[in-house]
């Protein structure tokens, strides 16, 4: 049976890298992508046959991201499952976080999905095959204070891959958006602070119960080999979702969302943020 071939991109850390980890068990030449990749990294599974090539990649640069699944397609002549995982934080209220900051934020989280599907779109096209899972978050369906940006790139995210799922689907192309909670990752020591965020602040002492919050529930979260485990699921489903959150928990936390009047929503984020 021939190889899949697997793209994940932010495969240095967290969800990638587990996500990279457990489709090479699963027997997938996989290419997990980095900004400080040198392309020279290779791990392989005996057992399974699969590998992990790592290539450098920095999705908010079109000439990178072209570069790198041109490298891809030279050494294997096809993609057949892309993982839209590398993403930033950002944190602070939003009068605090500069415009600077926040377009940061989107042009890592929206626009570097967006450069990167365009770019193999036309590939899974031409096969007539291919599946496309985005990383999201519970975050981008339930908006979180102090995170706006970064909710509001996911939300972005959310809308984009609806839209992409109707558009591709003539082509045998499936779309998927998958929603973590909160998951113990490097990403909780890498969110970026943003610099108004300081004791002359009207919003510093709530900002900070709630990003003390944020970050205990983070590092008491799931672990990313369980994500990784539901894309795997995602990729050999038939008929996948559009959308799917990554635990039980969170699962019925979204369910409840759509049951719930708003205003009970939006009192128990307050209490657990502020």
């Amino acid at each position: 049976m021939e190889k899949k071939v697997a793209l994940v991109t932010g495969a240095s850390s967290g969800i990638g890298k587990a996500t990279a980890e457990y489709l090479m068990k699963k027997g997938f030449h996989v290419y997990g992508t980095s900004r400080k990749a040198d392309n020279t990294q290779i791990i392989s599974d005996q057992e399974s046959k699969g590998f992990i090539t790592m290539i450098q990649m920095d999705v908010t640069s079109d000439k990178s991201v072209a570069s790198a699944i041109g490298d891809v397609m030279a050494r294997e002549g096809r993609i057949d499952v892309l993982v839209s995982n590398a993403g930033t934080g950002i944190a602070g209220s939003i009068e605090d976080t500069s415009l600077e900051d926040a377009k940061y934020q989107f042009e890592t989280n929206f626009f570097g999905s967006l450069r990167v599907i365009r770019e193999v779109l036309p590939i899974m096209r031409k096969q007539k095959a291919g599946r496309i899972i985005a990383i999201s978050s519970v975050a981008g369906v339930i908006s979180i204070p102090y995170q706006a940006h970064y909710s509001a790139s996911k939300f972005a995210l959310e809308g984009l891959m609806e839209a992409l799922r109707y558009e591709v689907a003539p082509f045998n192309i499936k779309v998927t958006v998958v929603e973590p909670g909160d998951t113990k990752t490097g990403f909780t020591s890498n969110r970026l602070i943003s610099a108004n965020s300081n004791e002359t602040s009207p919003y510093y002492e709530r900002f900070q119960r709630s990003i003390k919050r944020m970050e205990h529930d983070e590092m008491n979260g799931a672990s990313p080999e369980s994500v990784a485990q539901l894309i795997y699921k995602i990729i050999i489903k038939k008929n996948p979702p559009l959308r799917t959150a990554a635990g039980f928990q969170y699962k019925a936390i979204l369910f409840l969302k759509k049951l719930l009047p708003a205003r009970i929503l939006e009192f128990a984020v307050n209490k657990l943020y502020n």
